[in-house]
């Protein structure tokens, strides 16, 4: 329930205060959080804008005292992708552990409920949390045909993401199709499939693309806002510069190689045993923003380039009509700065230490309970 802080939960889980307090730090760090900025365009709360503090400190008083963040997720023309990547990341992680802090009050695939009883309970927690709760969109938004392409109940999904958007305090677009369109938008885009942010345009929208997108870019988001009461800054593309400020270029474990011009020319050639880069073979990395390099996939074990694909730029717009995969691209590189490359090798470092932390916990739970 929403009334249940996030510290209740952790101690329940065997998370002891000092630990909460690092995890709270790591939190922090993970997701940009340096100091509290003391500008009202910040964003934050007034009663936060007025002294500095350590922000693992702020963020440990947040998660201690503030209900649970309740979550309305819905899901439209769409794979199901992006919770697959939630639900099956490793438990108890530090994305498990940072969604236990809230509340989701409605999700097609994860309720326990279904039918009229799954789409009564949604309409109460929209009364009940009326400008309170977070909406999450899975999925794009088909117009052709009056919509015809994802009826849900007899209504279809504009209908539905207007109307729960009305009530709602944000919304985070999860994954490509529901942040630009994704496949359903491809060539020739037969339904008119949109991304969120081209229909709901009196709400703040952020967008946090990815086929599928980084669990921990969604979990981090959703904190920053049930922490804050506020968004974490955006690029242009509305994405949160934490996760989208760099490309994957700047912090692929490959750079080194294309600064030395050794590129593998095949899949199996002598480059690609050793690990050259993949630019020739069409990795998009130059251009695609994300944070993919550093945290990688399944608790920092790896991430497409360096599994031997080329990334595909999914966090991209229109990254299906970019042109075929495995074609080369051109495109300008900027080299990244000293400090950038620290800082996202360092938000790396912390995301497994906040896993750790948590797997620490858990043992220890274990052990007690034997």
């Amino acid at each position: 329930m929403p009334e249940e802080n996030g510290n209740n939960k952790m101690q329940g889980k065997g998370v002891t205060r000092r630990d909460f307090l690092k995890l709270s730090g790591l939190l922090a760090t993970a997701m940009g959080f340096t100091a509290v900025p003391p500008l009202e365009e910040s964003g934050l709360p007034a009663q936060l804008n007025h002294v500095a503090q350590p922000a693992e400190m702020m963020m440990a008083r947040a998660l201690e005292t503030k209900q649970r963040l309740p979550v309305i997720w819905l899901n439209f023309q769409d794979c199901t992708g992006c919770t697959e990547a939630i639900s099956r990341s490793v438990s108890p992680s530090l994305t498990n552990l940072v969604l236990n802090t809230l509340t989701i009050e409605y999700h097609e695939t994860l309720s326990a409920a279904s039918g009229f009883q799954v789409e009564e309970a949604k309409k109460q927690a929209m009364e009940k949390y009326a400008g309170q709760y977070i909406l999450v969109v899975e999925g794009s938004i088909p117009l052709a045909n009056d919509g015809a392409y994802c009826v849900i109940g007899g209504r279809t999904a504009l209908d539905i993401l207007k109307e729960t958007a009305a009530g709602a305090a944000a919304i985070i677009a999860v994954g490509s199709c529901a942040s630009f369109g994704g496949l359903p938008k491809a060539d020739p885009n037969p339904t008119d499939a949109k991304g969120v942010w081209e229909l709901i345009t009196d709400k703040p929208v952020v967008n946090i693309p990815g086929c599928p997108a980084i669990p921990e870019a969604t979990a981090g988001t959703i904190a920053h806002f049930a922490i804050f009461g506020a968004l974490p800054e955006l690029d242009g593309l509305h994405r949160p510069m934490t996760f989208y400020g760099q490309t994957v270029h700047d912090r692929c474990q490959r750079r080194a190689f294309y600064e030395a011009g050794k590129f593998a020319l095949s899949f199996d050639d002598e480059g690609a045993k050793q690990g050259w880069c993949l630019y020739k073979l069409g990795c998009k990395g130059p251009t695609t923003h994300s944070a993919c390099a550093t945290i990688k996939w399944d608790q920092g074990l790896s991430f497409p380039i360096q599994s031997g694909h080329p990334c595909l730029g999914c966090t991209e717009p229109n990254f299906w009509d970019g042109g075929g995969f495995y074609q080369g691209q051109s495109a300008p590189l900027d080299r990244p700065t000293a400090a950038a490359v620290g800082a996202a090798l360092g938000a790396g470092a912390v995301l497994g230490i906040g896993t750790a932390l948590v797997n620490k916990a858990k043992k220890q739970t274990k052990g007690k309970a034997k």
